[in-house]
C-alpha cells in the first residue's frame, strides 16, 4: 500500500465521525442513520434471538469484525430478549409479607362479670353481718314504741312513753315481794297512772340510805343487758345511784321529768330511762340506792332487762 488516500473500501477504515471533517464531506459522508456515515459503508444485522442472554458472541478475524448496528433512538434493540424468555422464566415476584394479626384487646366482659361477682359477695356478707348482730345485740320487738324527748350521744337515752317493753328476760313489779326493801323503802299504791299489774310502787327513796334491790334470776349467759326503770318525778329531776352485784355503776340512774309534769304532781310525770349494765349467767342483783349527791325524790313502778346494749 502506498501513501495517500486509498478511500473507505474496508470496514476498519469507516470512520463513523467522518461526516465532521472536510475530507470526509468531501467524500460524500452523511451523519448516521442506520450506517457509519461513508458510501457503501458495512451495516451487519443479526437476528433476532441468534445471539444467547449471557454468551459472548463468536470473534471474528482481524479486519473482518463489523460493528453491531445501534438502533434509531426509540426504537428496540434487536439483540434485547425479555426476561420471560430467558432459561427459568422471569424471576418469581416477591411475595408481600401476610399482615401481622391483630391485638387482641382486653376481655372486656370478663372483667365486668367478674367485678359485679365481688361487688355481690361484698353486699351479701354485710347483710349476713347485720342480720347477725340484729340477732344478738338488738330486740327491738322486746320493747314498746317510745320517742325520745332527749338523747345523749353514747350514753342511755329516756323515753317518755307510758307503755313497758315486754321480753323474755325477767321483769319486776312495784309491789313484787322478792324486793328487797332497805332505809324507809316501802310500797304503796295511792298515785294513780302507775303501770305495775296492780298500780302499785316503791316509795320512800327520797332519804339517804333508802334502797330496793332485786335478785335477778335465771340469766341465760353472761354479757351486756340493758336494765329498765320506770318511775315518775314531782315536776322535777332526781337521780339514784345503781348497783351491779355489789359494785356501784359510774353513771347514776337519771329520773329526769321527760313529761313536763308540774311540779308536786306525781301522776302526770309517769316515763321510763334505762342504763347498761354487765351481767353475769345465773343470778345477779340490782340495786336502786339514795346516795350521797343523788336527788331521789321519785317513785319507782317497774324494772326490766333487753339483752344487749339498746338505745331506746
Amino acid at each position: 500500500m502506498t501513501p495517500g488516500d486509498n478511500g473507505a473500501s474496508t470496514p476498519e477504515d469507516d470512520d463513523p465521525f467522518g461526516y465532521l471533517y472536510a475530507d470526509g464531506q468531501a467524500r460524500g459522508a452523511q451523519p448516521p442513520s442506520g450506517g457509519y456515515g461513508y458510501p457503501n459503508s458495512v451495516s451487519r444485522v443479526r437476528t433476532v434471538g441468534e445471539r444467547s442472554y449471557g454468551q459472548q458472541p463468536p470473534q471474528a478475524a482481524y479486519g473482518q469484525g463489523v460493528p453491531q448496528q445501534q438502533g434509531a433512538y426509540g426504537q428496540p434493540n434487536a439483540h434485547y430478549q425479555a426476561p420471560e424468555t430467558l432459561p427459568g422464566g422471569a424471576p418469581a415476584a416477591r411475595r408481600p409479607a401476610p399482615p401481622a394479626p391483630g391485638r387482641r384487646g382486653p376481655n372486656t366482659r370478663g372483667l365486668l362479670i367478674g367485678a359485679i361477682a365481688v361487688v355481690a359477695a361484698v353486699v351479701i356478707g354485710i347483710g349476713i353481718a347485720m342480720i347477725n348482730g340484729n340477732t344478738d345485740d338488738d330486740k327491738s320487738d322486746d320493747q314498746a314504741n317510745s320517742t325520745p324527748t332527749q338523747s345523749q350521744p353514747g350514753s342511755p337515752t329516756p323515753s317518755g312513753s307510758k307503755s313497758a317493753p315486754s321480753g323474755e328476760l325477767p321483769k319486776v313489779d312495784g309491789a313484787d315481794k322478792s324486793l328487797q326493801l332497805v332505809g324507809g323503802a316501802t310500797g304503796a299504791s295511792d298515785v294513780s297512772g302507775a303501770r305495775s299489774a296492780d298500780g302499785s310502787y316503791i316509795g320512800g327513796l327520797n332519804q339517804a340510805g333508802a334502797s330496793v334491790t332485786w335478785t335477778v334470776n335465771d340469766i341465760p349467759k353472761s354479757g351486756k343487758y340493758t336494765v329498765y326503770v320506770g318511775y315518775t318525778v314531782p315536776g322535777k329531776d332526781g337521780s339514784v345511784t345503781l348497783m351491779v352485784n355489789g359494785t356501784a355503776s359510774e353513771r347514776p340512774v337519771d329520773l329526769k321529768n321527760w313529761r313536763h309534769a308540774a311540779e308536786g304532781d306525781y301522776e302526770k310525770g309517769w316515763t321510763k330511762t334505762y342504763n347498761w349494765i354487765q351481767l353475769n349467767k345465773g343470778t345477779n342483783t340490782i340495786t336502786l340506792s339514795c346516795g350521797q349527791g343523788n336527788q331521789c325524790d321519785a317513785l319507782i313502778d317497774q324494772m326490766w332487762l333487753v339483752k344487749g346494749w339498746v338505745n331506746s
